[in-house]
């Protein structure tokens, strides 16, 4: 490596990404660190026939020309020096203790050592995994290729809802058009780790039952009314999208729904109590739940339910969770 220099801006080929695994960087506090201090750390480059290749450095360097620098001070390879992913890895080093990298920045990086540097993937797994503190399991590595492939929108909504390894190997099973979809979809919702993983999986499971794609799930005529309603707030919207999904997926669970229901209405239960089936009616038997605040109103709800006992529709409600 030859010695500290400044190399014009001009002679450097900003269009050659081979080492470069930047993905939404936010060159904002870097420009100003620029503008107040100066450049601290110099990039690294590498010399090629008619200029300069960019080892480690995108951002410092766009920055530097956005501030209309002519040069830049430069750490500079020969041409034979070390062969590309030794420098690859150099500039990995570089970045980390510079910067770290986001979750999509770590994907762009697996993916160009096992298709890029033509490094195995059990040796990506061993050497470099570790290296984004991320544990030596090809599961894991696969799921970061998987994102590396995936569309610039998809990745940008994975930095921007902080989406889990989990949900980005669902994302990643789902057609390109799905995804990009999805992602207008999603946009009206309110969706939490847990929420964005029960859309998923049933949007999933009902497109592989009915064998129709995600698109035309999400056009039905009851999601769409949904989506319509611009007075609900994103949550209550996300409630109600996934009550319809849950009647698409489970049908006849819907069927039993609607019949407990009517039931239960005609009961005509006294004000503040309820009977509830076992969840998803799976499992045996009532639950009873009452609301009081003063004994008169403890006994006229015992003295309610008592007479119900001789009600047709509830033993017909006891027969159907037994």
């Amino acid at each position: 490596m030859k010695p500290i220099q400044k190399i014009s801006l001009q002679q450097i080929d900003t269009s050659d990404e081979t080492f470069c695994v930047n993905f939404m960087s936010d060159l904002q506090n870097l420009r100003s660190a620029i503008e107040e201090i100066g450049l601290i750390q110099p990039v690294l480059l590498r010399e090629k026939q008619d200029g300069y290749r960019i080892v480690c450095g995108f951002r410092r360097i766009s920055v530097m020309n956005e501030l209309g620098n002519p040069e830049i001070e430069s750490r500079v390879f020969e041409k034979e020096e070390m062969d590309d992913l030794q420098l690859f890895s150099i500039s990995l080093h570089e970045n980390l203790t510079s910067r770290g990298f986001n979750t999509v920045e770590k994907a762009i990086a697996l993916d160009k050592l096992v298709h890029c540097f033509q490094v195995d993937p059990p040796a990506v797994t061993k050497n470099f995994l570790p290296l984004f503190s991320l544990e030596s399991n090809e599961k894991i590595l696969n799921t970061y290729l998987s994102l590396a492939q995936m569309e610039d929108e998809v990745k940008k909504y994975v930095l921007r809802e902080e989406v889990s390894r989990s949900n980005i190997r669902k994302l990643s099973a789902l057609s390109p058009d799905d995804r990009k979809d999805l992602l207008s979809f999603f946009s009206s919702l309110k969706l939490g780790e847990n929420r964005l993983r029960e859309m998923l999986t049933l949007l999933e499971e009902i497109s592989r039952r009915d064998h129709c794609t995600i698109r035309e799930i999400f056009h039905r005529q009851e999601i769409q009314a949904i989506l319509s309603q611009k007075k609900l707030t994103p949550s209550q919207r996300t409630e109600r999208v996934k009550e319809v999904l849950m009647d698409f997926r489970y049908p006849r669970m819907r069927q039993m729904e609607e019949r407990f229901e009517k039931r239960r209405r005609d009961l005509s239960l006294p004000p503040g109590a309820s009977f509830l089936h076992p969840p998803f009616f799976e499992g045996k038997g009532l639950r009873v739940e009452f609301q009081f605040e003063t004994l008169e109103e403890y006994q006229s709800i015992l003295s309610s339910l008592s007479q119900i006992a001789n009600k047709k529709e509830f033993q017909e409600l006891i027969q159907n969770t037994a």
